[in-house]
């Protein structure tokens, strides 16, 4: 049996842990020809330069600015559909909405970015209904100002369905007697969500909401990459783009490198922070 932990084991081994030796690269001046360990050393230079760099600061609020949006609109939004759907009694909707929720997961970025356009767009299905209509028509896409809400609707059309997956599995633990038993004591629905599934499902959103925090500044390179031309860097540029710039297209892979170092230990902090502001409350969090 342990055997078959293998290939697991050894793509995280290889990929993952093997991969933070390259961090190194975040104190040198790295020049691929060199390599990593003849490339010479620069110490906190790069970081430096980092923390002096407007454009990194203006990366990190975007950044921040597009992950609170998220976390406050995008991460309810899977508790209320496993909810609506724990409460459907006919299976064959349940199952019909289950599929059609889900399925927006499985398709590409650039697939939803180019639906979104399709819809949105400034040729799109909704300006050319206003345009038939005489009505003037309006910049969605293209506009700077409009593209974080965008986003954040983007990734709940995507993955809300996906994220409810979890809760539901969650929701499925609840003994069905304790809601006979509030109902008889008289609770309505919200009483019985309050007083009785909330409780059961408070450990599961507890540990998710941590493990997001420590995935906060990772708001979808892929997403943001594809849009970013539309709108400029000056509404787009997150920490995931401004480190594949400065490092694959600017070649300058040292500073890039502890961009990215910056992030994965921010994220860190996060998830230990939260971690241990569970445990105060009483919850089991990730880990002890």
């Amino acid at each position: 049996m342990f055997l078959l932990l293998v290939p697991g084991l050894a793509y995280f081994l290889v990929f993952h842990y093997g991969a933070l030796v390259g961090n190194v690269i975040a104190f040198k001046e790295y020049v691929p020809f060199d390599g990593i360990w003849r490339s010479p050393w620069v110490g906190l230079g790069n970081f430096q330069r980092m923390f002096e760099d407007g454009e990194f600061w203006h990366a990190v609020f975007n950044t921040l600015w597009i992950a609170v949006l998220q976390l406050v609109f995008y991460f309810p939004v899977p508790l209320a559909l496993a909810l609506l759907l724990h409460s459907l009694t006919w299976s064959t909707v349940r199952r019909f909405v289950q599929s059609v929720t889900y399925l927006p997961h499985f398709i590409s970025w650039v697939i939803v970015v180019a639906l979104f356009q399709q819809v949105l767009g400034d040729t799109g299905m909704v300006n050319s209904y206003l345009g038939d209509a005489g009505l003037s028509t309006v910049d969605i896409i293209g506009n700077p100002d409009a593209f974080k809400p965008l986003t954040v609707l983007q990734v709940i059309w995507k993955d809300a369905g996906w994220g409810t997956i979890i809760f539901l599995a969650a929701l499925s633990q609840v003994d069905e007697q304790q809601y006979e038993a509030a109902a008889i004591d008289g609770a309505g629905p919200w009483l019985r969500f309050w007083h009785v599934t909330l409780p059961a499902i408070r450990p599961v959103i507890v540990l998710l909401l941590i493990l997001r925090l420590g995935d906060i500044l990772s708001v979808g390179f892929e997403q943001m990459l594809l849009q970013r031309d539309s709108v400029g860097p000056g509404a787009a540029e997150i920490i995931d783009t401004f480190v594949y710039y400065q490092g694959i297209v600017g070649g300058d892979y040292g500073f890039a490198a502890a961009a990215g170092l910056f992030k994965g230990l921010v994220g860190a902090l996060l998830v230990y922070a939260a971690n241990k502001v569970a445990h105060r409350l009483g919850e089991q969090g990730v880990y002890r």
